[in-house]
């Protein structure tokens, strides 16, 4: 079954052509990201008429790359939340077209789940239920995952979340937009141990509070100008990460799970991985992480999600919008 995706929720114009949940026949992308770099943050309305301009083209392209016809595709996918609501209006708009025109199903897809499901995008996928958490610019998650639709929220972000807090602390510092592969890469090289930046969950809950941090960085920075970027990079990443992998092991270790499985932006971050890796072998849970080229926003997970929730027996009215 070939699920056509369309993934608008931000800055990245995205389309795939999916087979099976699995399959990926196409993964087109076209970002918009050095258009914001000097604002520090993404535009909406930059975003979005990127988005215009371009959603023809990239769902064209990868139609084309999948060695198909629009009129081959089983069902269209689109994300509908969350997100901003005129990026989000572009692709859902584009995917209405199509299913109104071709009279192909329409499935309206979570952003957030999909990027869980983007690390299980794979044969042997871990069986139901599993620990998922989604670590992105906007979002910071933990769920139960029960089933493809089915998803228990066991903590979330009080404040910003923590690609938020990479993006905030990289401005500080003077390192760009965006700053999460910055501060990673900077990081390797420096030492996590040099400054006592103190990161913890909020009052005992699996929630996550990352505002804080972000104020104590700038603090340091005005007051002791003089260490090392590598330094400061080094020890707010591994205060940060300690509590999200923190609070992972809590909810495994409270639901009895023994399969962990991580999405979204951050999730690429190395230093991440090997928390995890090492928590892996000594709890002995299963660990699940997208390839990198599915860590940020795309449309396989959209159009690989999809197929799961047509097959669950979901289909989506034309007159769905967006979700904030």
């Amino acid at each position: 079954m070939l699920i056509l995706g369309i993934e608008t929720s931000c800055d990245e114009t995205a389309a795939s052509v999916v087979k099976d949940g699995v399959n990926i026949l196409s993964n087109v992308i076209s970002s918009s990201l050095s258009r914001h770099k000097k604002f520090g943050g993404v535009v909406p309305e930059i975003a979005t008429r990127h988005h215009a301009e371009n959603i023809d083209k990239v769902v064209n392209g990868s139609l084309h790359k999948a060695g198909i016809g629009i009129e081959e595709i089983d069902a269209v996918a689109v994300t509908d939340g969350p997100g901003l609501v005129g990026a989000l209006l572009t692709g859902i708009s584009c995917a209405k077209a199509i299913s109104y025109s071709l009279k192909k199903p329409l499935i309206a897809v979570d952003h957030l789940k999909a990027h869980v499901y983007s690390a299980i995008m794979v044969k042997n996928a871990p069986r139901f239920p599993f620990v998922g958490l989604v670590i992105s610019g906007g979002h910071t998650r933990l769920y139960l995952v029960e089933g493809f639709n089915e998803f228990e929220l066991l903590g979330d972000t009080v404040d910003d979340a923590i690609g938020e807090a990479y993006d905030k602390v990289s401005k500080i510092l003077g390192l760009g937009y965006p700053g999460g592969p910055v501060i990673d890469a900077l990081a390797k090289k420096g030492n996590p141990n040099a400054i006592k930046f103190t990161c913890k969950a909020v009052n005992g809950t699996l929630d996550f509070s990352f505002s804080g941090i972000k104020t104590a960085v700038l603090y340091y920075v005005q007051g002791q100008g003089k260490t090392k970027k590598e330094d400061i990079c080094a020890s707010f990443q591994e205060a940060v990460l300690k509590v999200i992998a923190e609070n992972s092991i809590k909810a495994l270790e409270k639901y009895k799970i023994k399969s962990f499985v991580a999405g979204g932006g951050v999730s690429a971050n190395s230093r991440f991985r090997e928390m995890m890796q090492r928590e892996a072998r000594y709890r002995d849970f299963e660990l699940y992480f997208p390839p990198l080229d599915l860590c940020s926003d795309n449309a396989s997970m959209v159009a690989g999600l999809g197929y799961r929730l047509f097959k669950l027996g979901a289909k989506t009215a034309l007159d769905i919008t967006a979700r904030v």
